[in-house]
């Protein structure tokens, strides 16, 4: 099955880039209420993923909440607690299904590592759901 059919492109996908301050963040997920996003730098290329734990432990830990703090540091300095894996557009239906088991959404990248949209739990959740209300 191609994954296509459950991809929600890049261009709908809330995400941050690598450059982006801990405040920037914060506003990002905030004004879409995930808690986790993908992480990009500015050529496309997913680097990973930052979730809302993520950043309140680096609030956390640091003992400071600060603006400048908040305004300066760069969540490439946050110490991340996992990564979502990315698959690329060849993945078997199987693989993907293993990977949304652990991850709220599955990163997709194309053969250059270029971050091209995710597959959502949900869809593949409905996908599973549609498949075995045909077979009853």
């Amino acid at each position: 099955m191609n994954i296509l059919f459950f991809l929600t492109p890049k261009n709908e996908v809330s995400y941050v880039y690598d450059n982006f301050t801990l405040k920037e963040v914060l506003e990002a997920m905030g004004q879409h209420t995930y808690s986790c996003v993908p992480v990009i730098n500015t050529d496309g290329k997913y680097i990973g993923s930052i979730t809302e734990g993520d950043l309140l432990w680096e609030i956390h830990n640091r003992g400071e909440l600060s603006v400048e703090m908040v305004e300066n540091r760069s969540i490439m300095h946050l110490p991340r607690k996992r990564d979502y894996e990315p698959v690329n557009i060849e993945v078997t239906m199987e693989d993907l299904i293993q990977k949304v088991m652990n991850q709220n959404f599955v990163p997709v990248i194309d053969d250059d590592k270029n971050f091209i949209g995710i597959v959502t739990r949900k869809s593949i959740i409905n996908y599973c759901y549609n498949k075995m209300q045909k077979e009853e």
